[in-house]
């Protein structure tokens, strides 16, 4: 597989009704999955080795992403799911991979900037739900 352009990965908000904002200007982002685990060793296990229930541990997903605003409508979106505390759909696409997609809650948001440059966002997402993902064709 040749390497990936790091520009291609889309962060993308449901817009409130069947389809998806891709939020504008995102320089840099990570998709992190996580699965704890669930220590089921006892004083049968095998000379004392730790074993690990299949299955029983929460996931969870975090999602990261820094940027420039382009769009006054992507800001405003994430605006208004963070003050309002919600939980929409969101896709994330990962070119030649797949895309992830369920319900996130913005748990970080924050904007910042230098005089002589422009006005940047960053944003946290925690996953609140099932996740799927669909390989890319």
């Amino acid at each position: 597989m040749a390497g990936q352009r790091g520009r291609d990965i889309l962060l993308k908000i449901s817009d409130g009704a069947d389809g998806f904002t891709t939020l504008a200007g995102v320089r840099a982002s990570r998709i992190q999955l996580s699965a704890g685990t669930v220590d089921g060793t006892s004083a049968d296990s095998a000379e004392a080795w730790r074993e690990l229930v299949e299955g029983a541990g929460i996931k969870s997903a975090r999602v990261t992403g820094r940027g420039v605003f382009k769009d006054a409508a992507s800001d405003a979106r994430m605006r208004a799911v963070f003050f309002g505390g919600e939980a929409p759909d969101w896709q994330l696409v990962l070119p030649d991979f797949g895309t992830l997609r369920g319900a996130f809650q913005i748990s970080e948001l924050s904007w910042s900037g230098a005089h002589d440059g422009e006005a940047e966002f960053s944003v946290t997402l925690e996953s609140a739900g099932l996740l799927a993902f669909e390989v890319l064709p």
